[in-house]
């Protein structure tokens, strides 16, 4: 490919600005915009996961918005492949790209590669949820401990999420989830420019705050009421929907569900710093700043 061809990526904590500045970016330079977040792919919950409205698509293509319902599964590794292939195809009518989210193993899927972690298919996927509500997870913990003694060792046993998804990977490959880990960066054909936008952590709490406030404006309860139902899925295991959950089960009131949500979001914008800040090629940018390019 064309040394030339360049992708642009908009990173940084939620709420910061991200999509303002990439459709400012894609009009600029007249292309299009690939959504790095994991749960803006998912169709029927927009307000929790603040996706660009459509007045704000009609003024640059977004791609990967919206295409999947809440009940499809969905991978980083799917996400790299799907990616690369539309760059490739953009780059043949543009020759920049943008990319912007915040769902660091997406950035980093089409940045950096990902390793070549196998596909879970449905039935081991419901395989291991019947285990997880049968016997708990101590019993799926026991498992890895058993089967991959290594990465036991080294993943965080409080986190059932990343003990369940080891567990699916060596039930679907037949093999150990530290054999398939080698951490090998994957060699891009295009130039990669990595922008993060950033605030003052004071600010970026309150515009935090204020959007979780419109987001209830907007109608975040309804949203999640339309989707109860579907609770047991994994695109619903996500800030906004799950304490709105919690607020439908009687175990807070409305007021601490939104308040809740409030310190959720800031937790995670701390994880997502934390996370950036260990990637020396990202150039840090206030929202409003001048971009040169």
């Amino acid at each position: 490919m064309d040394s030339k061809k360049r992708l642009i990526v908009i990173t940084g904590p939620t709420g910061v600005g991200k999509t303002a500045r990439a459709i400012e970016i894609a009009q600029r330079l007249n292309t299009e915009i690939i959504s790095a977040d994991s749960r803006q792919i998912y169709r029927g919950i927009p307000i929790c996961t603040a996706v660009p409205t459509h007045e704000e698509r009609a003024t640059a293509k977004h791609h990967f918005v919206e295409i999947l319902n809440l009940d499809e599964y969905y991978s980083a590794a799917q996400f790299e492949e799907d990616a690369i292939a539309l760059i490739g195809n953009l780059f043949e009518q543009h020759d920049n790209v943008v990319l912007c989210g915040g769902s660091m193993l997406y950035v980093d899927a089409v940045c950096n590669g990902i390793d070549n972690i196998p596909t879970i298919s449905p039935d081991v996927r419901e395989a291991v949820a019947h285990d997880l509500d049968t016997y708990g997870v101590d019993f799926l913990k026991q498992e890895l401990k058993k089967i991959d003694p290594e990465y036991y060792a080294i993943v965080d046993v409080n986190n059932t999420k990343r003990i369940v998804h080891a567990i699916e990977i060596c039930r679907q490959s037949c093999s150990t989830y530290t054999s398939l880990r080698t951490g090998t960066r994957k060699n891009r054909d295009f130039e990669i420019l990595k922008i993060g936008l950033t605030l003052p952590r004071t600010q970026l709490f309150e515009r935090i705050n204020h959007r979780v406030d419109k987001m209830v404006d907007a109608g975040l309860e309804a949203e999640a009421r339309s989707v109860f139902p579907l609770r047991h899925l994994n695109s619903l295991n996500t800030v906004g929907i799950k304490e709105m959950f919690a607020y439908f089960d009687g175990k807070m009131d409305f007021h601490t569900a939104v308040e809740r949500i409030k310190k959720n979001t800031r937790v995670y914008a701390k994880k997502q710093l934390t996370w950036h800040a260990k990637d020396t090629s990202i150039i840090w940018k206030a929202p409003d700043d001048y971009i040169e390019l």
